[in-house]
């Protein structure tokens, strides 16, 4: 179905691979299309409650295969970068951040120019390592695209993503985890399975609630808080007639574990 990424769904949990090591999975027009097709699958899929998003061999995402810039020395470049970002790139990353299942990064590798914005695009970042981020835009004479611009103030402040996105420098793990940009950072060893514990998780977690959690977090980004407690009402209303719901006060009375089924 897909070629250049790999899609298997292991219980409840979907894992997206970014497949084209050869090239450090740098993205090509075809891999956006099938990351929307896959992420619409996740969406569709009341089985799957989780997914991650990775890279298959060496790195995470070089970011744009720069082979598709067609431009000679001194010359300006043919793409149409609008339309390229607008068509190709926004639409993945809305269809990400308005999914109301949880998303996690396994940056196992790189992650570079768009390719950090995809892990940044992830409601969770779970890093080994030996992984790097770079906003590499800056080194080709481009803007940070893909919501890199939106997402790097709110996780490391105004100051700090000015330097990361003027300067370009690549940030270790260790460092990323410092300032904020990624979760946790696990020996590269064992990082799919400290992923996986954690994908196991939430997906152990009363989904549908975690999904209009995430959709209160991200309209509260731009909201007044009049607006946000207005909201937060709606949504809890919505998550109050769940079967999560249900079984969590039930759960709570007998003294036992609850059994959430996501829905």
């Amino acid at each position: 179905m897909f070629e250049t990424i790999r899609y298997e769904v292991d219980g409840a949990i979907a894992w997206i691979t970014l497949h084209r090591p050869e090239r450090l999975n740098a993205i090509t027009p075809q891999m956006l299309a099938e990351l929307r097709d896959a992420f619409a699958d996740v969406r569709r899929d009341d089985r799957v409650r989780v997914a991650v998003l990775t890279g298959e061999g060496r790195g995470f995402c070089a970011g744009q295969d720069l082979r598709m810039v067609d431009s000679g020395a001194g010359e300006a470049s043919t793409i149409d970068y609008r339309k390229t970002v607008e068509n190709g790139y926004n639409p993945l990353i809305e269809a990400m951040t308005s999914l109301e299942k949880p998303v996690i990064a396994m940056v196992n590798g790189v992650a570079a120019g768009a390719g950090a914005s995809l892990a940044l695009a992830c409601d969770l970042r779970v890093a080994s390592d030996q992984a790097s981020f770079v906003q590499a835009f800056v080194h080709i004479g481009l803007i940070p695209d893909s919501g890199a611009t939106w997402f790097l103030p709110r996780l490391v402040g105004l100051a700090k993503a000015m330097e990361l996105t003027f300067l370009g420098e690549t940030v270790s793990a260790e460092e990323a985890w410092r300032i904020g940009l990624v979760n946790r950072v696990v020996p590269h060893e064992q990082l799919r399975e400290e992923v996986g514990r954690l994908a196991e998780r939430l997906a152990t977690l009363p989904t549908t609630a975690i999904g209009l959690t995430k959709r209160a977090l991200y309209d509260g980004l731009h909201a007044s808080l009049h607006d946000s407690l207005q909201r937060e009402a709606i949504l809890q209303q919505l998550a109050g007639q769940t079967e999560d719901h249900r079984e969590g006060v039930q759960a709570f009375r007998e003294k036992r574990r609850p059994v959430f089924r996501g829905r």
